[in-house]
């Protein structure tokens, strides 16, 4: 499922729309598009030029500029590496647009017919052309295509990143005191909350508080300022190490489940329970 290492994989796969005028819209499921019609959404971005491909959380943000003002310097591009070094680099200057695209837990990202992620883990291994949602086609017979069957993503005009928390790969110790807060909610779930902070989805979340020795159904509030520095170092050490070996499914967590069911740091039974309304592995041993 796309979280944020696989929405910054999009993002750089992405970059190679920079500087393209888009000419047409495919939106044969207007229930895929939010908060407008297809139409709406055509007639805002076609003969506009992408300036920039950003990413906030697990929102893949194009800001556009109308082609008859010029392009401008190509910004978004040169962002190499596995992860990116900032959730958001912006464009010259404002854009005219903002499209934004979600990927639900099944979406994938195909541009010129190429997919950077061939199967997401946990999604079907089948590739039917039926479950494209939405596409932007470039001057030039290029194209942007976003594929997704379970239609669980979406594509919006101008989105509200306001709404989003912290970007969890910028996160800092004192970011994540503020997300956390006093709550009693499992400090699984506010980790999984995206407006407070950005990008961390169920595999993240499991392999972050495996590293940090933090069980996820205690009461995020109770984290003391030590736990809150090991959980900000597992936030980036996670997202550093995972986006080196290739995505959120790389966990020791996860390659520990699917292996023999324990924890490859004291050789626990490891625990599986509900948490936040979703399955949750931990380390009854070491995580307190």
């Amino acid at each position: 499922m796309p979280e944020l290492l696989e929405v910054d994989t999009y993002r750089r796969q992405a970059e190679a729309a920079v500087g393209r005028t888009i000419v047409a819209v495919d939106a044969p499921d207007a229930w895929f598009v939010k908060g407008a019609t297809p139409a709406e959404v055509a007639a805002a971005v076609t003969g506009t030029t992408v300036v920039a491909v950003r990413r906030r959380g697990k929102l893949l943000v194009l800001d556009l500029v109308d082609a008859a003002g010029g392009p401008g310097e190509a910004a978004g591009s040169g962002h190499g590496g596995a992860v990116a070094g900032e959730a958001s680099g912006g464009g010259p200057g404002e854009p005219d647009v903002r499209l934004g695209l979600r990927f639900g837990m099944t979406g994938r990202l195909l541009v010129d017919g190429a997919a950077a992620i061939e199967r997401l883990q946990h999604a079907s291994g089948r590739d039917e052309p039926a479950w494209d949602r939405f596409a932007l086609r470039f001057a030039g017979g290029t194209e942007l295509r976003l594929r997704d069957p379970r239609r669980l993503g979406g594509v919006m005009l101008d989105p509200d990143e306001g709404l989003l928390g912290v970007d969890a790969l910028e996160a800092t110790p004192e970011d994540l005191r503020r997300a956390l807060g006093a709550s009693a909610a499992p400090l699984k779930a506010r980790l999984l909350d995206q407006s407070r902070v950005a990008g961390i989805g169920n595999l993240l979340a499991d392999e972050i508080l495996w590293r940090a020795g933090l069980d996820p159904a205690r009461p995020a509030g109770s984290l003391d300022g030590g736990e809150v520095e090991a959980l900000a170092e597992a936030v980036t050490g996670a997202l550093v190490d995972l986006g080196g070996r290739g995505g959120s499914h790389t966990g020791d967590l996860r390659r520990a489940v699917a292996l023999d069911g324990r924890c490859p740091r004291d050789g626990a039974s490891l625990r599986r329970r509900t948490i936040g309304g979703r399955t949750t592995w931990s380390c009854p041993a070491h995580q307190r």
